[in-house]
């Protein structure tokens, strides 16, 4: 059966009858209006990208490739050398790697790069292949600011 629809102007009210198939027809709502509804607050992201600067401060040799790398000892310090992110009771929640590096007179700089990491720890605790742990807050990982060095 064919509805009826009746609009009010710029008031904004929308009246329909539709058939049903008995004798009288049903009145359906108007939908609600886009003013009345409020908008949705972005969620807090979950996770985060931890980045930051790695420097090896002695015994950074070139790579050969336009980078540099550990050596004497240090040789485990080299691009895709594992960073792991521990939470506070020391379980891993991220891993990642040293990134590209930057020969800087003696020393070697590498960027840090962690994807993944849980936010809501509070801070965490960040290790260089089997370098050590160093602690850093959770501002200071959702801003790109880790700062390590070793040498």
């Amino acid at each position: 059966m064919a509805g009826i629809v009746i609009g009010a102007g710029g008031a904004g009210a929308i009246w329909a009858l539709t058939g049903s198939g008995g004798p009288y027809p049903e009145a359906v709502s108007p939908p609600p209006s886009p003013t009345t509804q409020t908008p949705t607050p972005s969620p807090t992201p979950t996770v985060v990208q931890l980045t930051g600067t790695f420097l090896l401060t002695r015994n950074a040799v070139s790579d050969g490739e336009g980078g540099c790398k550990g050596s004497e000892g240090f040789d485990d310090i080299t691009e895709g050398a594992a960073v792991t992110v521990y939470d506070a009771s020391g379980t891993v929640i991220a891993t990642g790697a040293l990134g590209e590096s930057t020969k800087a007179g003696t020393a070697c700089s590498f960027e840090v790069i962690v994807p993944d990491v849980p936010t809501g720890e509070g801070f965490y605790k960040v290790e260089i292949t089997h370098r050590g742990t160093l602690q850093i807050s959770e501002s200071e990982a959702m801003s790109g600011s880790f700062g390590g060095s070793l040498g």
